[in-house]
């Protein structure tokens, strides 16, 4: 496929922008980035989308979601409103994980796949729980992530809050899926073991799992200080803070993703940094739960890999680069903070970083040899859009809304704003009865 006739934003190490610029792509793989004119002389017999002077820039990379969350929009909590984060969870999160099914699962699933498509988001990293039905959730939502088309990074988070059974049947559903991938690997999906948080493992769970990834290669998945209670738990309880309790336990290494990070020191930074451990950083869900404002900077300065992910809000991550950038502005006071080009790094080359612990070629960056996943923006610029400042633009004019194209690993997932590989209208029918017996299940939770 020849994508020509466009302003083509290649991410890639030089930041190179293309004026009537065009990607070739064979199968799965970019092939060639160039110039219209000389890829339609290079290969003329090659299958043709003409632009029409749209953006052409790599598929958008969110580095830590949660689709099950998808039944929550607009679930009344039972009870008094929570007024901390503890509370949020007790009431909110931890209810609805356990009433959902395995056809839940799915379909929450899908509906925040269909939503990534529309918004041009073409890899994701989700952190699954489901303690009423652990075994075979992982499968549930890879034939989703399959039916997508999407690039889907999966885990499921072992969590000692459902007891001994829960916490064993979450290490197994781990171990058993990364083994599927494995055995028939898969380059849209990819696996990773995952831990709900350290204030609800155990050492002796923790250790559990450390001793379940023996020889498989991966890496965990897990939130840490997230809020100021992980962090009072682990002095109260162990002595010591979370991640000097996590690298203790051998969860922290080059292939170990932390989501949020939060109420971390400067101590905890140096370990992470030290241990090669990366971050993903989720501003709207951290301003929605009111716990703080990650030093997003502060660790991107000492050299640790910080990423943006949503942690399962809206799958537009145009929205989140633009709630970053204005986040970490307001929360200094200072307009000097969160530069653009700093940000996008994080949204694209971070995220990039990210996704190799998943997947087999590079992701992020419209260069030969990383996986064709590629949209299409309708967004006309009004003043000049150069290498120089296309960050600014993207953070300051484009978004989700302007996508009309959504491809990933070559294959056409959305044309002209037309999702075609999956049925809109049944998704989302089937959503909202499941959803209302899901929230049916919660309100008898009391």
């Amino acid at each position: 496929m020849l994508i020509t006739n466009g302003t083509v934003i290649t991410f890639n190490q030089a930041g190179d922008v293309i004026t009537d610029g065009a990607v070739y792509y064979e199968g799965d793989v970019i092939v060639e980035v160039g110039s219209a004119a000389e890829l339609a002389a290079k290969y003329p017999a090659a299958e043709k989308l003409d632009a029409a002077g749209k953006i052409i820039m790599p598929g958008m990379i969110c580095a830590h979601t949660h689709f099950y969350g998808a039944f929550a929009r607009g679930m009344a909590i039972p009870g008094e409103p929570p007024e901390n984060f503890m509370q949020i969870l007790e009431r909110l999160w931890w209810k609805i994980d356990r009433a959902l099914t395995l056809e839940d699962s799915q379909y929450s699933a899908l509906v925040a796949l269909v939503d990534a498509i529309r918004h041009g988001t073409t890899t994701l990293i989700d952190h699954h729980a489901s303690p009423t039905y652990i075994d075979g959730s992982l499968d549930a939502l890879a034939a989703a992530a399959t039916a997508s088309g999407l690039r889907v990074g999966l885990c499921y988070e072992v969590t000692d809050r459902n007891g001994e059974a829960g916490a064993k049947a979450g290490i197994a559903e781990n171990v058993r899926f990364i083994k599927r991938l494995q055995a028939n690997p898969d380059p849209k999906l990819g696996a990773s073991f995952g831990l709900h948080a350290a204030f609800t493992v155990s050492n002796e769970t923790l250790a559990a799992c450390r001793d379940a990834t023996n020889g498989l290669n991966t890496g965990f998945h897990i939130h840490v200080a997230e809020d100021k209670a992980d962090e009072v738990d682990s002095l109260n309880q162990y002595g010591i803070r979370v991640a000097e309790r996590l690298e203790q336990q051998g969860i922290l290494g080059p292939k170990t993703l932390i989501a949020h990070a939060i109420h971390v020191d400067a101590n905890e930074m140096a370990i992470f940094q030290r241990t090669g451990a990366k971050i993903s950083h989720q501003p709207r869900s951290n301003m929605n739960n009111a716990v703080g404002v990650a030093e997003v900077e502060q660790m991107l300065d000492q050299g640790i890999t910080v990423g943006l992910g949503n942690d399962g809000f809206t799958n537009n991550m145009f929205t989140e680069i633009h709630t970053a950038y204005l986040l970490h502005r307001v929360s200094k006071g200072d307009p000097r903070v969160m530069p653009g080009d700093r940000l996008i790094g994080m949204a694209f080359k971070n995220n990039a970083a990210i996704a190799d612990l998943f997947f087999t070629k590079p992701v992020g960056q419209l260069a030969p040899g990383a996986f064709a996943d590629i949209i299409l923006l309708d967004y006309v610029p009004y003043t000049p859009l150069t290498a120089g400042n296309y960050p600014w633009q993207l953070i300051f004019g484009m978004d989700g809304s302007h996508v009309t194209h959504t491809i990933a690993g070559g294959q056409v997932l959305m044309a002209d704003r037309q999702v075609l590989v999956l049925d809109e209208a049944e998704i989302a029918q089937k959503a909202m009865a499941l959803a209302s017996e899901v929230w049916q299940r919660v309100q008898a939770m009391g």
